[in-house]
Order: structure tokens, then C-alpha cells, then sequence
């Protein structure tokens, strides 16, 4: 490649791959070209890019500017060789993606079987954590989720609204009654969420279709960051738990945990696709999406998300 694409993508791998050795195996050169090539990529610049120390490399505050403007442009450069040698109706590659946790195991890692028998050439990199991750500037392809801050040059497409319903456990009702409206929660036990963005306990007000509104409001005797959590605490019988319906389902089906107010409901975000919004967007991203779309469509997945399940449905 020319001297100069040369000297920005061994800076560009060294900052990735966190060290020279690596990013010279990532090229197919020796750990001493790649030094040399960010010397002299520092040298034009006019700033040092790393400090350098025996066991460590690590990016400047001028190093991570910028890595920031000029990663992503490269990584684009990058897709669309690939994509032209593969040709126009094989996209491949790595496709990095943010999945929350049970959402993306429970619905989406199951469509991965299907995907890639239509494109074998795609790698899809999980990433799956519950936290909002920064899309650009960690280069994710694709997140998946909800309440997600749509930065500048970020675009959402939506899948479907997400609701939340009141559960307890059978065991817990039995021993304490069970509520007939919503202001009956504040004689129960509650099992709250905390945000992990802001960490401030969450309140929630619960809906009917026909437009009623009241306040969820219980004593408080554990709070949790996780809803996945929330659920083992109400299984464990702690109290009432206002569970996003993906995390109360299976539950539901097995009786395990019931509505404790049927009808009623909060109203979550969407769940989305989050992609950055580009002209051209990559052909790996392109299909991945329409590709979800039209499988969670088609196994008509919505319904989880916003209809609760009984033992014997």
C-alpha cells in the first residue's frame, strides 16, 4: 500500500490491537515496521501519538482525537474492498453488534442459523452486555435494544414497543393478597430498578388501552440494576416486580410468576436497531437489518413484547 496509508493503518491497528507485536501480525510485517511507520506518521503530524513504555503502548490525548477521526473513515474503506472484491451480492466481514443480554439471546442469536446460510462470508461479533454502548466510538455495526441516545449520525429503526407488567409469585399473593387495582400496591412489597445510567430508581405509572393511568407505587424492599434479577427476586417470592414482558414471559408460560393486574401495563421504549446513518451504509449492515426485520416480522415476535402469556396458552 502507499508509504502514507501504510503509516496511518499500522497507527491505527497499534491503537486497536493495543501494541505494536500485534498489529504486525494483523499486516503480515515485522513489529519494527509498524513502529517505524507511526514514528514517521508522528513525525509528519507533528504530535506524538503514544506513550511508549516497556510493557505498555498507549494513545496520547492527541493520539485518541485522532484515532476518533480517522478509524471510522478507514474501517469504511476497509468494508467497501471487501464488499467489491466479494462482489455486490456476497457481503462479508465482521459485524460487531451490542445485543442486551436476554433479549439478544432469547430472540435474536436464535435468527444467526438463518442468516448465515444466506451469508456465510459475514462473521457476527456479539457483543452482548446491558449497558448503552456508544455506537461510533466504539464501532459497533448494529445495536439492538431500547432507550438508546440517538447521538448525531445515529438512526433507529423500530421493531416494536415494549411493555412492562406488574408479576409476583403464586407463593408471595397467597401470603399477602392480591391486588386488585394499582393503589393497591403501596400496602405491598416492592421490587425496584435502578438505572444504570443515571442510577436513580425508576417509578412507573401503569395504563389500560382504553387511556386510564395510575401510579405503581409499593414499599420498596430490594432494588436492582438488572431485570433479569428483579425476576429471580420476585421468583424468590421478595414482592411485587414490574418486569419488561421479554424478561417475564417464560415465567408467565410456566406459571411461575403471574399478572398481578391484567390490563394494566407500562409503556416502554421502542425496541430498535441502531446503525450510524450513512449515504452508503455497508452492505454487511444493510442486510443484517433487513434481515431482522423481516424475520421478526415473519415469526411475528412483536407479540412478545407487548402481550402477556398465560399457563395455558
Amino acid at each position: 500500500m502507499p508509504e502514507s496509508i501504510s503509516h496511518l493503518v499500522s497507527f491505527i491497528y497499534s491503537a486497536e490491537e493495543g501494541g505494536f507485536s500485534a498489529a504486525a501480525r494483523r499486516l503480515g510485517t515485522s513489529p519494527a515496521a509498524v513502529s517505524k511507520n507511526v514514528a514517521r506518521l508522528e513525525q509528519h503530524l507533528g504530535v506524538r501519538l503514544f506513550l511508549r513504555t516497556t510493557r505498555q503502548l498507549r494513545l496520547t490525548a492527541e493520539g485518541e482525537r485522532y484515532l476518533e477521526e480517522v478509524a471510522a473513515p478507514w474501517k469504511r474503506i476497509e468494508e467497501a474492498t471487501l464488499n467489491t472484491r466479494q462482489g455486490a451480492g456476497q457481503p462479508g466481514g465482521t459485524l460487531k453488534i451490542a445485543m442486551a443480554p436476554l433479549v439478544g439471546r432469547t430472540y435474536f442469536v436464535p435468527m444467526l442459523e438463518t442468516f448465515l446460510q444466506r451469508y456465510p462470508a459475514i462473521v457476527p461479533d456479539l457483543h452482548i452486555e446491558n449497558r448503552q454502548v456508544d455506537l461510533i466510538k466504539e464501532g459497533f455495526d448494529v445495536a439492538i435494544g431500547g432507550g438508546v441516545d440517538l447521538n448525531e449520525g445515529m438512526v433507529a429503526r423500530e421493531l416494536t414497543p415494549v411493555r412492562s407488567i406488574a408479576t409476583a409469585s403464586p407463593a408471595y399473593l397467597a401470603r399477602r393478597g392480591w391486588p386488585q387495582h394499582p393503589d393497591d400496591l403501596a400496602r405491598h412489597d416492592g421490587i425496584a430498578r435502578r438505572a444504570l445510567g443515571s442510577g436513580r430508581v425508576l417509578a412507573y405509572t401503569l395504563r389500560k388501552d382504553d387511556g386510564v393511568q395510575a401510579a405503581a407505587e409499593s414499599r420498596t424492599v430490594v432494588v436492582c440494576d438488572d431485570p433479569e434479577a428483579m425476576a429471580q427476586a420476585a421468583l424468590a417470592g421478595l414482592g411485587i416486580a414490574v418486569l419488561p414482558l421479554p424478561h417475564a414471559q417464560a415465567f408467565l408460560r410456566s406459571g411461575a410468576l403471574v399478572d398481578v393486574l391484567p390490563g394494566w401495563y407500562v409503556q416502554g421504549r421502542m425496541l430498535s436497531l441502531y446503525y450510524a446513518s450513512r449515504r452508503l451504509l455497508p452492505a454487511k449492515t444493510r442486510v443484517f437489518i433487513d434481515f431482522v426485520v423481516e424475520r421478526f416480522e415473519a415469526l411475528g415476535l412483536a407479540r412478545e413484547f407487548v402481550t402477556p402469556d398465560r399457563p395455558d396458552a
